[in-house]
């Protein structure tokens, strides 16, 4: 049995296998249900949307799901995109919500909203009040976090909103960020019961768009940023250590689940990760690191100086799987985008030479790492999920075989 989004006018077909223990899992995947339950929370004028389409879908193996959806109007209607989050556990009962309502995230409708936002600001940010207010979303993930850019007459901030257990971490790992060779944001102001920091905002181009345009950074001054960054003491900064063997469970878990009826699959995902298990069981922190480190974390300033703008995942955790990340995303890239395909293959050709040469590692040490980085990033195909899911998945799998040789 498959979980279907059957072809309308508004999103293609999504086929994902079913969840026993998840009997209404199914109807998240309705696209009929979806439209007829996403408008019952709007104006009767607002009338049919021309496109919904799956933003972000979460899946606790027979426990939860989350999907949540993006819907896109016609052009002559002037309304902004919405966003509406769909969610059933074991009980078999569906919750919706729309944006901003997020029961994990209690700050996110007033920073959404110019109103909120201009008593928050006036409360935590400015010693003159404000008056004028604009919001844009730039990123959400249901129940984890969400990024909002404020303007506030001429000054403009991002405020990251996240749980409000997760602030005190945030501001740790932004402490240890300053004392790198980054350019970081600075800290403007929290709201710890609302889990809201807002952050300055940098001036600079994304070094993922500057990448795939052929613009590529010099590789040593990206490596000077990491290496100021592994060189902070691993004392205790109240952050808890990265875990790779949790992010590599979750991820060979949700894949067994997915491939469970496709054979050939199954066999290749079994042979690799038959081959990373040792590595990942024996794995241990070795020095302070960012975790998540690649192309879309940073920004490239008017003077050539590289910006770190996302922080979460720094903490104890392994120079070599940072270097590993960058560039497992950009052969990800130099195989999914096939218009900067040659400049992402370049780059990471440029930058594996570079960081070897300098750090004397071993190249089957590195390999290793971006095997098992790549492994994490296959689960795009099924975060985001599309009809061909399953093809790229495949193809992803196929790449941590290349990396691993």
């Amino acid at each position: 049995m498959t979980l279907k989004a059957q072809p309308t006018q508004y999103f293609g077909q999504v086929e994902l296998p079913d969840d026993p223990a998840l009997p209404q899992l199914p109807t998240l995947f309705d696209a009929e249900w979806i439209c007829a339950a996403f408008l019952e929370q709007l104006p009767a004028d607002y009338g049919k949307p021309e496109r919904i389409s799956i933003h972000h879908f979460i899946h606790n193996i027979g426990r939860r799901a989350l999907v949540s959806y993006q819907v896109a109007w016609r052009a002559d209607r002037y309304l902004p995109p919405e966003y509406f989050v769909a969610k059933t556990n074991g009980k078999g009962s569906v919750e919706l919500a729309r944006y901003p309502q997020d029961s994990r995230l209690p700050g996110l409708a007033t920073a959404a909203e110019p109103a909120g936002v201009l008593a928050l600001a006036n409360e935590h940010l400015l010693t003159m009040p404000a008056r004028r207010v604009r919001v844009q979303l730039i990123r959400y993930r249901p129940e984890f976090r969400a990024v909002l850019r404020h303007r506030l007459g001429r000054v403009r901030l991002y405020a990251r909103v996240m749980r409000p257990s997760a602030v005190d971490a945030f501001l740790a790992t932004h402490a240890v960020a300053t004392k790198t060779a980054f350019v970081v944001p600075g800290l403007a102001g929290c709201w710890p019961d609302g889990g809201i920091v807002w952050l300055t905002e940098i001036r600079g181009r994304d070094l993922r768009r500057r990448i795939r345009k052929g613009r590529l950074p010099d590789p040593m001054r990206l490596l000077d940023g990491l290496e100021s960054l592994w060189s902070v003491p691993q004392q205790d900064h109240g952050i808890q250590p990265f875990s790779l063997s949790r992010a590599y469970t979750r991820a060979l878990s949700n894949f067994q689940h997915n491939l469970r009826d496709h054979a050939e699959s199954s066999l290749r995902l079994n042979a690799v990760a038959k081959t990373l298990k040792p590595f990942v069981s024996s794995w241990r922190p070795t020095g302070m690191a960012h975790n998540d480190f690649y192309d879309d974390q940073l920004l490239v300033g008017p003077d050539g100086r590289l910006a770190l703008v996302d922080l979460e995942d720094i903490g104890p955790g392994d120079p070599l799987l940072d270097v590993g990340n960058f560039l497992a995303h950009l052969r990800w890239s130099a195989r999914f985008s096939s218009r900067s395909s040659g400049h992402c293959s370049r780059f990471h050709a440029e930058l594996r030479d570079a960081a070897l040469d300098r750090f004397r590692w071993q190249e089957r040490e590195l390999s290793q790492r971006e095997a098992l980085c790549m492994f994490r990033i296959c689960t795009n195909a099924i975060r985001h999920p599309k009809a061909d899911w399953k093809d790229r998945l495949d193809a992803g799998l196929r790449l941590v075989e290349d990396c691993l040789g």
